[in-house]
């Protein structure tokens, strides 16, 4: 064990001020890379590239010529087949670096908090209509791994858009909206079914289909019942109905990572 700190001490020792700085920058480059594959959900891409790098550890070790060659032609252009598959996420990764990272601002928690209005506003002229609907709030997990994408509609958040959406003669009422940051990126969505047998059987194919998508990402799901014409939320494989405005609204800004105390709110439904 003295062996060990002595080692780690010595090697502290021989760092000068540059190294430092040069260690800092390694570790941010490869947590905000970490970071990246964690929220686009992309496991299954990086299994497979560790993988073919244990498959080409096996070439090398066994002299398998042919094999090696193609797997190393691979790797030798794997740079540019990493951007090209996370050409989305490297780019909001930059938008986001760009857009102010080191605090949030007051015009943009003020943005939020309309955004939020809207949304709130929204589920509730649906229930008081009783039109079924489904409201996903993509929070850091992206989404476009775990569902069937819709339209892009990439649109400003407001309550007579969602209404609009969902009602019976919009070829989109079936599916889900995506709300990502403050803008309502896509709608007609289809999400994965919960396969969790002991859900209650009364819960239909939106509430389930809600609940399998929250067992799968931290997105918090609205969801819109037409024959109780009620509100609900299902988040982290759990499902809370009958919420009422004002615990929507408590949960959409925890939702957006918010305190619903510290927005000042600006009036009832």
């Amino acid at each position: 064990m003295n062996f060990l700190f002595e080692s780690v001490y010595s090697f502290i020792a021989l760092l000068n001020f540059r190294d430092l700085i040069d260690l800092v920058l390694v570790w941010v480059v490869v947590y905000r890379l970490m970071l990246l594959t964690r929220l686009s959900g992309a496991y299954q891409i990086l299994t497979g590239i560790a993988f073919l790098g244990l498959a080409y550890g096996l070439s090398i070790w066994a002299e398998l010529i042919t094999f090696n060659w193609i797997l190393e032609s691979f790797f030798s252009n794997l740079f540019i087949m990493i951007v090209i598959l996370f050409q989305a996420e490297i780019r909001r990764a930059l938008a986001q670096i760009g857009s102010n990272p080191f605090f949030v601002s007051k015009s943009r928690l003020f943005q939020e908090s309309l955004v939020m209005e809207e949304i709130c506003k929204g589920c509730f002229q649906l229930a008081q209509r009783g039109i079924g609907a489904l409201v996903i709030i993509e929070r850091e997990i992206e989404l476009d791994y775990f569902i069937e994408k819709g339209v892009e509609v990439d649109s400003k958040v407001t309550a007579d858009l969602i209404t609009s959406l969902f009602l019976p003669s919009s070829p989109l009422h079936d599916g889900a909206i995506i709300i990502r940051g403050t803008r309502l990126y896509s709608a007609g969505c289809f999400l994965p079914l919960s396969k969790n047998p002991i859900l209650d059987k009364n819960l239909g194919t939106r509430h389930r289909a809600a609940i399998g998508l929250t067992e799968e990402t931290d997105a918090s799901v609205f969801v819109v019942s037409e024959e109780s014409k009620s509100v609900g939320e299902a988040r982290g494989g759990h499902f809370f109905p009958n919420l009422t405005s004002q615990e929507v609204r408590q949960r959409i800004y925890s939702a957006f990572g918010l305190k619903y105390k510290t927005i000042e709110h600006r009036g009832e439904l």
